[in-house]
């Protein structure tokens, strides 16, 4: 550890010279990064490459899958026999091996936990061959700023193991691109390339976090995932034998740099805080705090107006990072200005759900099918099949409800009428497609399952959707009913309802085996 004067300049020499403390610096960082090389070399034991087999959803034909692809990635071992590496290493996969440096010999590994919204996942290999001459890595600490750490894995570009270095150069909350959240990161000039991802980060002798991504259109800034998120993701699973998340507030909230909204909101000299502007109402705030309270410090530490705490020497954080590494129901005091008196609230956190699913990974879609009109919920994954341009080319009325709007009560759904499969029945309907469906007989819809439900469950003889911009679809049930099995039979579907549908309707109706109605329409 680099000493530090009371200016908290590293190698300072008394003189106050700039040029000085930068000759300091990269004499301190070369010495550091050749450590950190030499240490890897010790750790190239512990690092193994992974291929995974893997196969995604086609949420356009929520029936069948797309075809199989196969990928590489990096992990490494930690004590306890726990293989970790990056939840997109392993995303929707079918078949996974390791394979250990050194050895031409793949292991058969199964994943035990996935962790999508922090990228993370935890492996395992029965196989005790495969833990001969493992050396186990332990986990490190947040590296300062220009540390010099040495990113080991697989990048593309060979089939051996490649250790490349680099420093530190920023640790703030960055979006994680496969989870699409919002947690601390930290940046670094070294390469971090496809084939990278899961490989350790090593400072000394200790993992300092994960790669997992870089900067498109950059050179040489890669991120890896910091050890609290990765002790956070390790120890949730090993209390609840499963992912448990990352706490939210479910808060919505607005800088008060303005000093004209402080003074609306009473705010006095000495008090900083952010304003609270939507809250989720499934959050436990939204029975305690209300719109228009100014949150002034969480569990005693003081909030910024512009919304960051105090994170190490003179680095700022925002709060979120404090929100998140609770564990679930937890709890927190939140001091609050409402009216311009102070109060503080004791509020529990836990993660929530958005609306629509920003990732739907390692789970098959739900749909439902109906006189040829195929039902799905929405979620973020649907949009995504317009392309890599989908908040453009994708609907617009349904891309705007996926980004902004808020569950009412948990369980909900925004169902929409993904397609048509043209038949007689539903000629003229064709035009309907990507609208949201509403109502079934005049019954609103809760989600997917309420649909299905309603429908199968019908005795009356017509029966009616009402879709967004006031459409509608009216059908006799005995024709659409009839018309679904042959529909299904010409477009080669092996069930009218997904399977999450299926077990749900036989637990209703008691069956005991898998067989219905739907599924024998082939």
């Amino acid at each position: 550890m680099p000493s530090r004067n009371q200016n908290g300049n590293r190698y300072g020499n008394g003189n106050g010279g700039v040029s000085g403390w930068g000759f300091g610096i990269r004499r301190w960082i070369q010495t550091e990064a050749y450590s950190s090389y030499d240490n890897s070399e010790a750790a190239l034991e512990s690092v193994v490459k992974i291929f995974t087999v893997s196969s995604s959803p086609n949420y356009l034909l929520p029936w069948q899958n797309k075809s199989q692809r196969d990928t590489t990635g990096s992990g490494f071992v930690l004590p306890g026999r726990k293989i970790v590496t990056n939840a997109h290493v392993v995303a929707d996969h079918t078949f996974v091996l390791v394979r250990k440096h050194g050895s031409p010999t793949k292991y058969r590994a199964q994943v035990k936990a996935v962790g999508h919204e922090c990228d993370l996942a935890l492996l395992s290999v029965e196989d005790d061959h495969f833990w001969d001459d493992v050396n186990f890595l332990e986990l490190g600490d947040i590296p300062l700023l220009q540390q010099a750490v040495a990113v080991v894995g697989y990048p593309q570009g060979g089939d051996n193991i490649s250790v490349t270095k680099g420093v530190v150069s920023r640790v703030e909350p960055t979006q994680y691109v496969h989870g699409a959240t919002q947690l601390m990161a930290i940046q670094i000039d070294a390469a971090i390339n496809p084939g990278n991802s899961g490989g350790p980060a090593i400072m000394g002798t200790k993992v300092v976090g994960v790669a997992f991504q870089n900067l498109s259109g950059a050179e040489n800034i890669g991120y890896i995932i910091p050890v609290p998120v990765i002790k956070h993701f390790i120890e949730g699973v090993e209390e609840s034998g499963k992912y448990v998340g990352f706490c939210s507030m479910g808060l919505s909230c607005q800088p008060t740099e303005n000093i004209q909204l402080r003074n609306h909101f009473r705010m006095g000299a000495d008090m900083t805080g952010i304003l609270v502007s939507k809250i989720n109402p499934l959050s436990d705030a939204y029975k305690i705090l209300k719109k228009d309270d100014i949150i002034l410090a969480f569990d005693g530490v003081p909030i910024a107006n512009d919304g960051t705490v105090c994170f190490r020497n003179r680095e700022r954080i925002t709060f979120d990072h404090l929100v998140s590494m609770k564990k679930p129901n937890e709890t927190a005091i939140v001091r609050v200005l409402r009216d311009g008196e102070e109060h503080e609230f004791c509020i529990a956190l836990r993660p929530l759900q958005p609306l629509v699913p920003v990732h739907q990974f390692d789970k098959l879609p739900s749909y439902y099918i109906f006189a040829g009109l195929v039902f799905v919920p929405l979620t973020q994954p649907y949009l995504h099949e317009y392309g890599e341009d989908w908040y453009n080319t994708s609907p617009r009325r349904l891309c705007e409800r996926a980004l902004r709007e808020l569950p009412r009560k948990a369980g909900e759904q925004l169902v929409i009428l993904s397609q048509v499969l043209m038949d007689d029945v539903n000629a003229g309907y064709e035009r309907l497609a990507e609208l949201q469906v509403k109502k079934f007989n005049r019954v609103e819809i809760e989600n997917l399952k309420h649909l299905c439900q309603l429908v199968e469950n019908n005795t009356e003889e017509n029966v009616r959707f009402d879709l967004d911009d006031e459409r509608v679809i009216a059908l006799n049930y005995n024709l659409a009913k009839i018309a679904t099995s042959k529909i299904l039979k010409r477009h080669r579907i092996p069930s009218s309802m997904s399977n999450d549908l299926v077990d749900e309707r036989n637990s209703e109706i008691g069956f005991v085996n898998s067989s219905t109605e739907g599924l024998n329409n082939i």
